[in-house]
């Protein structure tokens, strides 16, 4: 409606200044809702990973509104990161009521892994991104039997999308065979994506910090929609909304864009890409990055028309993938779906190897919390925390000697010191085994400073057993109920 029959019967040229008015008018529109609606619209998509957390509930109804403005008015970004977030924070509510013994952890891998598998339209990009995770949890029981459930999860929602449509990632590229040379050929395309994304990624913590000096949602999103309608502007239709149906224009003819069309393509999306995510919009990363990988690889092809279009298209994708997700089996999965030949696998497999050299030690595509400008009240986190039931922050004095595990905001008097204890909050972030005594499970603290720190954790608890942390002068010693009992009663550690 807003691309086709709005323009249409207002008489006026959808690819010309109306993409200026239709994505300033999404910034707008947006950032009402950032600064309005309750939630805020979720975390700034610029701070968090493909998979996070679950959120609140209250948050989803914002994060759906705003997400799909974003989507609908052309910005360049993905719908991965929202949906996957509002699938997840759904099921692990859901379990929570309905199935508790599930585990909210075993909740969220299963709504992640299917709406990837839904995405990309294979239950084999789940498998791939979960595995170097599950493969990292301790605990008894093989690979294979960690990720069946996910993996189920994953097929049922991929076959479903097969069902309804063709799947996401079908595209029909020539082929033709790999040499050692050509292999070559790969590994140079594949680090000038790399060097393509880093400049991305270097620039963005950059571009985050000037949009966020707005300080106020509506202002920033206001103020990206204005800077992407000039960039559509400038690079055209091809440039706009997340990148995949625009794929398929490009693979429908290669040989209809130049060289010089093509760099300004690859060049606008990948600021484009930077100036959305900066400016507040929610929205993911890998499909917009994918497209500009496809653009590279079509440039390099028309640079050298003897490469394969497809190794070309796959070595570019890897590059440019890997900084963007810093996962080697998205990029790989990515890369041979988008190609359409498994005979390129192999080699890919090989021309990955210098590409992730060169991304392993680099910074992410991502703001990292507590790096800088996302801490600004105009992102989700502070809208979070001005809410009535927000969680003030801790102070910076919160690991200090003699904590005991309560019920959190429930002081009660220290026997030891004879005054209130004050309340504070620790969490067992995911990946971590070890918990972190400034976030969000309840505890309080005993304000003497001359005794151990303990920690008996609540909902963290692995295994369904009660896990104590004793910590005395940064040595740390995690103990079972019996070895407790045993502590307690020879050495009165406690």
């Amino acid at each position: 409606m807003l691309w086709t029959t709005l323009p249409g019967a207002l008489g006026v040229d959808p690819n010309g200044w109306w993409i200026v008015v239709v994505l300033t008018a999404t910034g707008f529109a947006v950032g009402l809702g950032l600064q309005f609606l309750p939630g805020h619209g979720g975390p700034d998509s610029a701070t968090t990973e493909l998979v996070a957390e679950p959120l609140k509930l209250r948050t989803l109804p914002g994060l759906v509104i705003v997400t799909g403005l974003a989507l609908a008015g052309g910005v360049s970004l993905g719908p991965e990161n929202p949906i996957i977030a509002i699938n997840v924070a759904l099921t692990v509510a859901l379990f929570g009521r309905l199935m508790p013994r599930v585990g909210a952890n075993l909740g969220m891998l299963m709504a992640a892994a299917g709406t990837i598998g839904a995405l990309f339209g294979s239950p084999v990009a789940a498998a791939l991104l979960f595995t170097g995770t599950l493969a990292a949890i301790r605990g008894g029981g093989a690979l294979w039997d960690k990720l069946f459930l996910p993996l189920a999860s994953a097929g049922a929602a991929a076959g479903t999308m097969h069902v309804l449509g063709a799947p996401p990632l079908q595209f029909t590229l020539p082929t033709a065979p790999t040499t050692p040379l050509l292999l070559l050929a790969g590994i140079v395309i594949a680090v000038a994506g790399v060097a393509i994304g880093l400049i991305g990624a270097f620039a963005f913590p950059f571009v985050h910090r000037a949009f966020h000096s707005l300080r106020q949602p509506l202002l920033i999103a206001t103020a990206g929609g204005l800077v992407l309608g000039l960039l559509g502007l400038i690079g055209g239709p091809i440039t706009l909304f997340k990148g995949l149906d625009q794929m398929g224009e490009l693979f429908e003819d290669p040989d209809a864009y130049d060289p010089g069309q093509l760099v300004v393509i690859v060049l606008i999306k990948l600021v484009a890409l930077v100036v959305a995510a900066s400016a507040a919009f929610r929205g993911g990363r890998i499909f917009p990055a994918a497209f500009a990988g496809a653009a590279l690889g079509l440039l390099a092809h028309a640079l050298i028309p003897s490469l394969p279009i497809a190794l070309c298209v796959a070595s570019a994708l890897i590059g440019i993938l890997l900084v963007m997700a810093k996962d080697g089996w998205l990029a790989l999965f990515v890369a041979a779906a988008v190609a359409g030949d498994l005979a390129l696998l192999p080699w890919l497999c090989v021309i990955i190897l210098p590409a992730w050299l060169l991304v392993s030690r680099a910074p992410e595509f991502r703001i990292v919390s507590g790096s800088g400008p996302e801490a600004s009240p105009a992102t989700a986190d502070a809208g979070r925390a001005s809410e009535p039931d927000a969680e003030p922050p801790p102070a910076p004095e919160a690991r200090s000697n003699g904590w005991f595990a309560r019920r959190p905001g429930r002081p009660r008097p220290s026997a030891a010191a004879g005054r209130p204890v004050e309340a504070r909050r620790a969490h067992a972030r995911r990946g971590q085994h070890e918990f972190d005594l400034r976030r969000a499970c309840g505890v309080v603290r005993e304000p003497r400073g001359d005794r151990s720190d303990l920690l008996v954790p609540g909902r963290e608890q692995e295994g369904r057993g009660a896990a104590v942390a004793l910590h005395a002068d940064e040595e740390e010693a995690v103990l079972g109920l019996p070895e407790f009992g045993e502590a307690v009663r020879f050495d009165r550690a406690a």
